[in-house]
């Protein structure tokens, strides 16, 4: 005897399947190619045709550029200089950030704060006219304390050591190394941290110290997985060179200010400034690009 069940099935009609039922969804090939297309590259190709087109039909702008590029090689000394720098400071305070060291990390910390918690411009003005003095005058008290105890050569020059022989430019370098430091340390910290803690635990159990395990297993990983980022920080510590025209060093946005100051052509000088730290940007983020690029090609 059939059950419930089984006589309510055989009593239900099938419903055929409607020739109007959707099928899964298909992207045209054509709008698909049209939406990844990088339009952003051609505005800028446009914008670099344009700008070119100002500088070798007009003659105000081809002055301002003559004028402004001899500031181009002292932009990228600066940029190239205090990144260097930067990158040693950024990687002993990510390391003081992760360490077990109470001084160590404390220090490093309070470095970062301070450095985040301050804007770049006036940090700039604080570092060159305030922090730059305060260190003459603490070697010039180092060396007294030399000459005291008899080595005057060692006390002589630190003592006849003053703020004239700093030069401004060294003061921008430093400026921008001590505030991008800051950033950097939290970039290898994430970086460090982003490493499983079984690659530390294998490198000592192969008989490694915490510094060859550091050295040779984490760091190299590390960096790595931050190049990118590392890459970013620098095409912004580019643009951010601009800032230290305030101390009257001759970066091009400097030497565009007394373009414009001598001869009233502000827009000449802007937008010829303005093309060239688009062009180094764009340049550089495109380098960055490619070695994202090759990193994910090859892991």
């Amino acid at each position: 005897m059939a059950s419930e069940a089984d006589r309510s099935s055989r009593d239900t009609p099938s419903i055929p399947l409607s020739s109007t039922t959707q099928l899964p969804f298909r992207r045209d090939p054509l709008a698909d190619r049209l939406s990844r297309f990088p339009w952003w590259f051609v505005a800028l190709i446009l914008i670099a045709v344009w700008a070119a087109y100002l500088i070798f039909t007009r003659a105000n702008f081809r002055d301002a550029l003559l004028f402004i590029i001899p500031g181009l090689r002292f932009t990228i000394i600066t940029a190239v200089s205090a990144y260097a720098i930067a990158i040693v400071l950024g990687l002993v305070a990510g390391l003081g950030r992760i360490s077990r060291s109470v001084i160590f990390n404390n220090l490093s910390t309070l470095y970062v704060e301070i450095i985040r918690g301050i804007p770049i411009l006036v940090l700039i003005f604080y570092i060159a006219y305030v922090g730059v003095p305060m260190v003459v005058n603490g070697l010039n008290g180092l060396g007294e304390f030399f000459n005291q105890q008899g080595l005057t050569f060692l006390g002589g020059p630190l003592t006849s050591f003053n703020n004239q022989n700093v030069s401004m430019n060294l003061r921008a370098v430093v400026a921008l190394a001590v505030t991008y430091g800051a950033f950097l340390a939290e970039i290898f910290r994430a970086g460090i941290q982003s490493i499983g803690r079984g690659q530390m635990e294998a490198a000592r159990s192969l008989g490694m110290s915490y510094g060859q395990a550091m050295r040779y297993v984490i760091l190299p990983q590390a960096i790595r997985n931050v190049l990118p980022a590392l890459g970013n920080d620098f095409v912004a510590m580019v643009k951010d060179s601009s800032l230290v025209s305030v101390l009257a060093v001759r970066d091009i946005t400097q030497i565009a200010r007394l373009y414009a100051g001598r001869t009233f052509r502000f827009r000449e000088s802007y937008t010829t400034l303005a093309v060239l730290y688009l062009t180094m940007t764009v340049l550089l983020s495109i380098v960055v690009r490619l070695i994202e690029r090759r990193m994910r090609t090859d892991g």
